[in-house]
């Protein structure tokens, strides 16, 4: 199992189309077999830093996913939104593997 960190920076402006975007992902990264933990949107202190947690059962399962969602019509859809709304500035992806109970 592989947890997706995503750490975006976020137009402050534009927090609103970025919640429209999150949204628009949620479910696209269900479809493509990962589990999606949410999107984490600027509340108190920084207000232009958003967060994304996801798992899929490894990471060759997300990176098939990441070359899937190149092809996808829905996610062109998506990466074109964020592209015309300026509402991501930069984002990093970093991967986790939990450490559960024995």
């Amino acid at each position: 199992m592989v947890t997706c960190y995503l750490r975006y920076v976020i137009d402050p402006n534009k927090v609103e189309e970025f919640e429209h975007y999150a949204k628009l992902w949620i479910p696209l990264v269900e479809k493509f077999g990962g589990q999606h933990h949410g999107y984490f949107l600027p509340s108190e202190g920084a207000n232009n830093i958003a967060l994304a947690l996801f798992t899929f059962p490894s990471l060759a399962e997300y990176e098939q996913y990441r070359i899937d969602s190149f092809k996808d019509a829905e996610c062109l859809a998506a990466f074109d939104y964020a592209k015309q709304t300026q509402c991501v500035i930069s984002y990093e992806r970093s991967f986790f593997r939990p450490v559960l109970e024995p």
